[in-house]
């Protein structure tokens, strides 16, 4: 039985010890955060809005979540509802840039 405590014990300290890391701030390089914009600017503005800002047919971004890159990375690649994908389009360069612009707005430019 107190084994299983042990055990019980050491599983919630690893999950809450593993709490800061995914709340952990994102930090991009100036140059990615420009490429990022200048992907959404010829890409994605039609939908999403100028500067991620009123957007006419897509989601707002600014709504979007910020500790899911990968959904982020996935909806872009592989399209998501009226989305169509853009894996055939974009590299994945691009992708992480515009998910770095995403994530910092204009502070890069």
């Amino acid at each position: 039985m107190l084994l299983k405590s042990v055990s019980v014990g050491v599983v919630v300290l690893v999950a809450l010890a593993t709490i800061p890391l995914a709340a952990k701030a994102q930090s991009f390089p100036p140059a990615q955060i420009r490429q990022g914009a200048a992907v959404y600017e010829a890409n994605c503005t039609t939908c999403h809005g100028p500067r991620m800002k009123d957007p006419q047919w897509g989601i707002d971004l600014a709504t979007f979540p910020r500790d899911q890159p990968q959904r982020f990375v996935n909806s872009v690649t592989d399209g998501v509802r009226n989305m169509p994908p853009w894996g055939d389009v974009l590299k994945p360069d691009e992708i992480k840039a515009l998910w770095a612009y995403l994530v910092e707005g204009e502070k890069g430019n």
